[in-house]
């Protein structure tokens, strides 16, 4: 895209950069390449950070723990006023979708990179969302309008919707905050169970319930929108590979869906994103069978896997939600979104997947990506780096292109094998992505998001005898 040449100036003379890992050393570089000053605050365990060392300034706000340093606003609100920031760009994560720090932060007259916090709000509240999506007209799953409280009603639900049935979090996100149930005889202790540990992980204990759609693919719209009452997608991607609903490898376009769906699922996104003012970049989210398809969440900040959009388009979405955030147009039409391509993404966790996905701390001896034409990493790792315990365990994202799917998985798998990750207790993902990509079912593209379950085994090793490749690092 050609259209940011069209802008006058940088839309920020100074963003400071609310959050830590490869997300914030992302942030950076583009910063840099727009002539924008940067500020990344960063804890005491995070001084020698990849981040720290690009940024223009940096500036301590706490110990290791999150909550005294990431997700304190007190400490992020003095550095970015002491520092002179216009702006606070929050990565994903930590306060990202946080509707009371977008508040503060307007409150002290600093610009808030994302939603507005009224629409982030409703969008946050999953079920709230559900009812707002099917308001728009965007299909949902059987389920609850409004959160449940008593064990009454989510046993009358069970017995109206059946089973399996999914408990959610009305708070929840990330992955986190979710049951599933299939016994009327478990629903009660599962939703006792599942509101206590969303009461502790969110301070919100409210959920609600929806039909499980089994075996189906997991699949996210990208959008991005502007204050002028533009919405663009940017494409679809399946994230169906996932662990503890959490997901492991990302790619786009998504395998399995047909150019009529994919328009479909666009134009639901769309809908959805102007049915609730929504602005800045955000996913929408759906589960996928056939040809049809149910909305599940909107996420009101950038993806982990935006890197796999971008290099089919050519749209820097950092660079968008910048120039969003000032109150510009997006430099593009829907017209002028042309994907190219195929591309994937692989997560990199400093994980033991033999030990259910176990976080893996330590030191980093040897670190070397690898390299080669339409690779690419975003990592903030290097040799000589501590992993620290106190984080998300992401170390890298390993992104390639190719024209098509075989030529992008050939490359990915090359890429893999290439990577050097040694350390002092480490242990990675590396070796079940390894196995994923050997898959028959993803070679195919018919995997689904039970392929962890029913398909490769935690360690790496594909069930039903079908080779074995280790999870070592």
């Amino acid at each position: 895209m050609t259209g940011n040449a069209r802008r006058p100036s940088r839309p920020f003379d100074t963003v400071l950069v609310a959050n830590r890992g490869e997300i914030a050393l992302r942030i950076v570089r583009t910063c840099r390449e727009m002539g924008i000053r940067t500020v990344v605050v960063h804890s005491s365990v995070d001084r020698d950070s990849a981040a720290v060392r690009a940024a223009d300034v940096a500036t301590q706000i706490g110990p290791g723990p999150a909550k005294r340093s990431y997700l304190y606003p007190p400490a992020i609100i003095e550095a970015a006023l002491r520092t002179g920031a216009q702006a606070v760009h929050p990565g994903y994560g930590f306060l990202s979708e946080d509707p009371d720090f977008a508040e503060i932060c307007a409150g002290n007259g600093l610009v808030f990179v994302g939603a507005r916090p009224e629409v982030m709000a409703k969008l946050g509240d999953k079920a709230l969302a559900r009812s707002m999506m099917a308001d728009a007209g965007l299909p949902v799953l059987p389920g609850t309008p409004e959160p449940v409280s008593t064990t009454a009603d989510v046993l009358d639900t069970g017995r109206r919707i059946g089973f399996p049935l999914i408990i959610k979090a009305v708070a929840g996100g990330g992955g986190r905050g979710m049951a599933v149930v299939r016994r009327m005889e478990d629903l009660a202790a599962t939703f006792r169970a599942t509101s206590a540990a969303a009461r502790a992980v969110f301070g919100d204990g409210r959920v609600y319930l929806e039909r499980l759609m089994e075996r189906a693919k997991h699949v996210e719209v990208q959008v991005l929108a502007d204050e002028h009452g533009t919405v663009v997608a940017l494409g679809n991607r399946d994230c169906s590979v996932q662990r503890r609903h959490q997901k492991l490898i990302e790619e786009t376009p998504a395998p399995g869906v047909s150019p009529a769906l994919a328009d479909r699922l666009a134009e639901a996104a769309v809908a959805g994103a102007k049915a609730a003012g929504f602005t800045g970049a955000g996913t929408f989210e759906f589960l996928v069978a056939g040809e049809e398809f149910a909305f599940i969440e909107v996420n009101s900040r950038i993806q982990v896997e935006h890197p796999v959009t971008e290099a089919v388009t050519g749209i820097d979405i950092v660079r968008e939600q910048l120039c969003v955030a000032a109150g510009w147009p997006l430099s593009f039409t829907q017209e002028e979104v042309r994907p190219r391509g195929v591309a994937l993404e692989c997560r990199i966790n400093a994980e033991d997947p033999a030990r259910d996905f176990a976080p893996s701390a330590g030191g980093l001896t040897e670190f070397v990506p690898p390299g080669g034409p339409f690779l690419r990493v975003d990592t903030h790792a290097y040799a000589g780096y501590l992993v620290p315990p106190d984080y998300d365990s992401l170390l890298a994202k390993v992104i390639a292109w190719a024209p098509d799917r075989d030529q992008a998985i050939a490359r990915m798998e090359r890429a893999l094998a290439e990577f050097r990750i040694e350390g002092r207790g480490i242990r990675t993902t590396k070796g079940l992505l390894l196995a994923v990509l050997a898959d028959p079912a993803f070679r195919e593209g018919t995997h689904t998001t039970s392929l962890l379950a029913e398909g490769i085994s935690p360690d790496g090793v594909p069930h039903g005898g079908r080779g074995a490749l280790s999870g070592t690092p």
